[in-house]
């Protein structure tokens, strides 16, 4: 015991005199990583340095398989603030269709004042049955604005065998 604590106080002391050399050694965590800079970013670059450019686990767009659904039932607009909401119901031949659309007949909006939409949907790949028609029935509806509006003064939404129009009042 007696030789313990004098030999504790010298490598005490000599630790504490080695203090220098070990603050700037590789041994100290502290020094692990050096200070930090300042770096310039390539104007041309302003993405996510750890994102690839070019992404590997990017899929192409998914072309949409949906085709006309084939009787449409039902055709309303209603009023909505800043423009209407288009509301179809459409009938299909079998029942499950899915993934519903109402696709834009013209990207470029109306034509001559007529507002034209096909119903669309996925048709299974294995038809549950015929059944009824409340269980072949979807709903869609579409949002459009007042601007797309303007000048237009029917709306006609087309399926496989039918279409619906609405005239504006």
């Amino acid at each position: 015991m007696s030789l313990t604590r004098p030999l504790l106080i010298c490598s005490a002391l000599a630790l504490a005199g080695c203090g220098g050399g070990l603050a700037n050694s590789v041994v100290n965590p502290m020094n692990w990583f050096g200070n930090a800079r300042s770096e310039v970013i390539d104007p041309e670059y302003a993405g996510n340095a750890l994102i690839p450019s070019r992404g590997l686990s990017r899929r192409p767009a998914a072309i949409y398989q949906g085709q006309a659904i084939d009787q449409i039932s039902e055709l309303r607009l209603e009023r909505r603030p800043g423009g209407a909401l288009i509301h179809v119901i459409g009938v299909g031949d079998v029942i499950g269709y899915y993934d519903a659309r109402l696709e834009p007949d013209n990207e470029e909006g109306a034509v001559n004042g007529v507002l034209a939409y096909t119903l669309k949907a996925v048709r299974p790949a294995t038809s549950v049955g015929v059944g009824g028609k409340a269980a072949r029935e979807i709903s869609v509806a579409r949002f459009v604005s007042d601007q797309d509006l303007a000048g237009v003064k029917t709306v006609t939404v087309r399926g496989a065998r039918n279409q619906q129009s609405t005239r504006r009042r």
